[in-house]
């Protein structure tokens, strides 16, 4: 069955209608589940799990890789690195998810409306929120982890903030090197640049990114980016 529009989106309604109608957001998710025809959203994420795009995307990355995801707001780019996550925890690895933006609820709640369980993955999953997430910090953080570990940095452009901390070049430079070295995946959810204009380019690139500060975007070995449902991926090297 196809859906009426993309997961994210979906979810989005799903988040308009509860604050409407002041009712739970599974129990939102549920109605528009039921507006798709299906029973519940689990089984509408179930369904569309198949052919979701964190899969192929997933596919694509190997230990040691540093990839780009980027988007605009509401298109779903937080939700395509949780499903990486979802994915790396399917194949037995470890995840990562560092932000300065989410808290841990808000993140578990997000795994819920991708049709998740976190107990699922119970001791695979793990949430940091530290006022002192930078390259050195992440680092030291996951200097033990296992190969294969998928890291998700909730966002580029936040580590550029606090100029205690090296420039942001210096600051990817030092992840490439760790990534290289541990064999962890490194996924940057990255900022698009207001002046993008969806009329004129049905889904940024590379020269949409924001980058209040210059970064060499070579050092990314792959990237994604989203809009409207769209996706498209590309392998620098």
């Amino acid at each position: 069955m196809q859906l009426s529009a993309p997961i994210h989106r979906l979810k989005r309604n799903a988040g308009l209608l509860a604050r409407t109608d002041n009712i739970p957001l599974h129990e939102a998710l549920d109605r528009i589940a039921a507006q798709e025809g299906f029973a519940s959203w689990s089984l509408l994420v179930s369904r569309a799990s198949s052919s979701m795009p964190a899969a192929k995307l997933f596919a694509q990355l190997s230990p040691g890789d540093l990839l780009l995801l980027g988007a605009r707001p509401g298109h779903g780019k937080t939700l395509m690195s949780l499903g990486l996550a979802v994915e790396a925890m399917k194949s037995g690895h470890r995840s990562v998810f560092l932000s300065l933006e989410y808290t841990e609820k808000e993140v578990l709640d997000r795994f819920r409306a991708i049709g998740v369980a976190p107990a699922d993955f119970d001791g695979l999953f793990t949430f940091d929120n530290s006022d002192d997430i930078s390259a050195d910090y992440i680092v030291a953080k996951l200097a033990n982890v296992p190969r294969g570990t998928l890291v998700v940095v909730d966002y580029l452009q936040l580590l550029d903030q606090r100029r205690d901390k090296p420039e942001l070049m210096v600051q990817v430079r030092t992840l490439q090197t760790f990534a290289r070295r541990s064999g962890v995946i490194l996924v940057f959810i990255s900022q698009i640049d207001r002046a993008y204009d969806p009329s004129l380019k049905p889904c940024p690139d590379l020269d949409d990114v924001r980058l209040p500060n210059p970064v060499d975007l070579r050092l990314f070995s792959k990237t994604c980016f989203l809009n409207n449902g769209d996706v498209r991926f590309h392998a620098s090297h």
